[in-house]
């Protein structure tokens, strides 16, 4: 008992530091962000485009790179919701009395989950190359949309099978169809970790550096039509960091401030909204 006492002590201290670890590592993320990118964090950073002789300390902002990021993010989003709940709904659906079935297409699903990022920009400007078509925004939301929607579909797959069984058989045993069922019963339960799925996968669309890199190209405009190059805040960071001036390297530190910043309401709002439904379906 003594023995089991000690194990359970030395977990648990093991436990502790992992996870004030992790919130050390964090906090010194973000304290080297902030301080370093302080100074140059204004309302000029957020409000306006780039002028002249911006990356050679002049004035402008970062305007176009927070509006590129936010439209990459959306669109690819959207397709991915598009395609990502209905595959994930029929993984849980259709595929349910079909076990290796479902193991082989989880298994496929995480592996192009760990595909790095720039492998997916390779993948991208091939077939930008092979359509004829330049580095725009659209390449941007085809290649993300591509990137997060493993992320997606595995997030409410997750969900999903969270779900009591009974619970499928109750809604057929009623004389629904299994798309009845998938639509009006499962996703409906499901639905708060559909949302934390989605404000997941557009945080790391908007925060991807190496899939837009060769298809989204990069611009000091803020695009109007989707055949434009669209600049994003991880290149910015990446363009502003490589300069040797000291004023455009602080800039730098302030883009990753502001992408930082969005990331993390981002993940707060998720976290809301599913405590928030999860919430109101209990009660």
């Amino acid at each position: 008992m003594k023995r089991k006492n000690i194990e359970e002590g030395i977990f648990k201290i093991l436990s502790a530091v992992a996870s004030y670890s992790i919130i050390a590592i964090l906090a010194f993320i973000l304290l080297i962000v902030f301080v370093k990118g302080f100074g140059a964090l204004n309302l000029d950073m957020i409000t306006k485009t780039p002028k002249g002789g911006f990356y050679y300390g002049g004035e402008g902002g970062v305007l176009n790179a927070i509006v590129g990021s936010i439209y990459i993010g959306l669109g690819s989003t959207v397709i991915a919701i598009i395609i990502g709940a209905p595959a994930a709904l029929y993984i849980n659906v259709h595929l349910i009395r079909f076990k290796k079935a479902q193991n082989v297409v989880r298994y496929f699903l995480d592996a192009l989950w760990g595909i790095p990022p720039i492998v997916y920009g390779a993948f991208g400007f091939t077939l930008m190359l092979y359509l004829g078509m330049n580095a725009s925004l659209i390449a941007g939301i085809i290649t993300v949309s591509l990137l997060i929607l493993p992320i997606m579909v595995r997030s409410f797959d997750e969900v999903l099978c969270t779900i009591p069984k009974g619970l499928h058989e109750a809604s057929l045993a009623l004389g629904s169809t299994k798309t009845e069922m998938a639509y009006k019963v499962m996703f409906k339960q499901g639905f708060s970790g559909f949302i934390t799925a989605v404000l997941l996968s557009f945080a790391r669309g908007i925060g991807d550096a190496a899939a837009v890199m060769f298809t989204a190209g990069y611009t000091d405009l803020i695009p109007v039509t989707f055949d434009e190059p669209a600049a994003t805040l991880p290149l910015a960071v990446f363009f502003q960091l490589s300069s040797p001036i000291p004023e455009v390297r602080e800039r730098a530190y302030a883009s990753a401030a502001i992408l930082t910043i969005m990331i993390l309401v981002i993940s707060l709002v998720a976290r809301f909204v599913s405590h928030r439904y999860s919430k109101s379906n209990i009660n």
